[in-house]
């Protein structure tokens, strides 16, 4: 494992992980704020989390309305780690809390990557492959897609690797024990951490930290999620398909560790990414195979400081290599992701006629509203999802024009929102990018 063999460095070279991170927390915050001004978050799955920390705020049990009403979140997933954001979020009630919480959560990770890289390759070098790690594609992508209770584990993964890597066995372990209330895969990276120490001839440590981290996966799928799921099973079972999706697969691999020139393979820290790889690669569902949305954020961490170590057994080429390859990766990255980050759907005019309608619904009201306009409402409202198949009846409903095509086609949406006004609804506001209905 990753040794001292650099001397103690200067103060400026000591401030510098600090330097990085402060940068990392001001691009994502800004991202994730500007993707929230233009309507580009959304109720699936921003509000759906600002639900459950709102229900924590107020000493409730979380539950998230729009996934159905007064639907028990820890039946969907198991992350008791939201609470922790309840008292952020009594001082600031916005969707806005939350996307800074992440914002800093990832930047916090950036430390231990930062301090690992710069002991093995430079201050100057170190510093570029913590750029290259800042833009890394599981990062953007994940910020890019609103709020997930994985931002939790990323620093908590980081700061566990860099022990690892300094054969702070302990620590390590302490670092990685609260994934089991971050997200129910994620003791079994516990279970990967404790393989780490094996490996390391820290068997004691090792298998109970493997035995602590299988039988908790073993009892949260099994056991407690379904015990809290209203269906009585574990909701994100989903079948297998390990062989569909090959290509796919193999591109998301290659993106994985070519940004590390591939020295992270030479690293027996790249194991603690086998778990998450391994049900997102079995899995029938082919959102998990591919490089978008969140998936991927719990891994950066990993193979960045995996490369950190792997990069110590390769040739003295790979030093330059290394940081050429993570710069020039994560300048890509942030070139595909700035893509999709745009003024959004709607102009600056029709963005301030959609918030003087939606300020017409009062606070506590409950309403049926479009995936776009959720969190606009979650911190004030009882929101239910427009899906255009709901039952649910509220007092107001908020209907944005142009809808998305998901999960229902746009003619279903649109004639439920035709049958809401032959039924009892009437139009009370309305501009060309969104409708106001109430109940008679």
């Amino acid at each position: 494992m990753l040794i001292d063999l650099a001397p103690a460095p200067a103060r400026a070279t000591r401030r510098a992980p600090y330097v990085v991170a402060a940068v990392a927390f001001a691009g994502y915050a800004g991202w994730s704020s500007e993707r929230l001004r233009t309507f580009d978050a959304s109720g699936f799955d921003l509000g759906i989390f600002e639900q459950a920390v709102r229900s924590y705020a107020h000493g409730h049990w979380p539950v998230s309305d729009l996934l159905g009403a007064d639907w028990p979140t820890l039946g969907d997933h198991f992350h008791p780690i939201l609470a922790l954001l309840a008292p952020f979020y009594r001082l600031w009630p916005s969707p806005a809390c939350l996307l800074v919480a992440q914002a800093f959560l990832f930047a916090l990770s950036v430390v231990p990557v930062t301090r690992c890289a710069s002991r093995v390759l430079g201050a100057r070098r170190g510093a570029v492959v913590a750029a290259g790690y800042v833009l890394s594609w599981g990062l953007l992508s994940a910020v890019n897609f609103d709020f997930h209770e994985v931002c939790f584990a990323v620093p908590m993964v980081a700061f566990a690797a860099e022990h690892l890597l300094r054969e702070r066995w302990r620590a390590a372990v302490w670092c990685a024990l609260p994934l089991v209330l971050v997200k129910e895969d994620l003791p079994m990276t516990l279970a990967a951490v404790g393989v780490v120490l094996v490996l390391n001839r820290q068997r004691r440590l090792g298998w109970a930290v493997i035995g602590f981290g299988v039988a908790t996966t073993v009892l949260l799928v099994t056991v407690v999620l379904p015990l809290l799921n209203p269906a009585g099973a574990y909701a994100h079972s989903g079948g297998f398909n390990p062989f569909g999706g090959s290509i796919v697969k193999v591109s998301m691999l290659l993106a994985l560790v070519a940004p590390t020139a591939f020295t992270a393979l030479r690293s027996p820290v790249l194991l603690l990414a086998v778990p998450t790889l391994l049900w997102r690669l079995v899995s029938a569902n082919d959102r998990y195979w591919g490089m978008g949305y969140h998936y991927s954020a719990v891994l950066m961490p990993i193979v960045f400081l995996a490369a950190a170590d792997g990069v110590r057994r390769c040739g003295p080429r790979f030093r330059t290599l290394l940081p050429a390859c993570a710069l020039v990766a994560g300048l890509g990255s942030l070139g595909l992701q700035a893509a999709h980050l745009s003024d959004g759907v709607w102009t600056p005019s029709q963005r301030a006629g959609i918030d003087a309608v939606l300020a017409r619904i009062p606070d506590g009201a409950d309403v049926l509203a479009s995936n776009r306009l959720a969190p606009r409402l979650t911190s004030r409202c009882t929101v239910l999802f427009f899906d255009g198949v709901s039952a649910e009846r509220p007092e107001w409903v908020a209907v944005a024009r142009p809808e998305q095509s998901w999960p229902t086609t746009l003619a279903t949406k649109a004639f439920a929102a035709e049958e809401l006004e032959s039924t009892g609804y009437l139009r009370v506001a309305e501009t060309d990018s969104v409708v106001l209905l109430h109940r008679a």
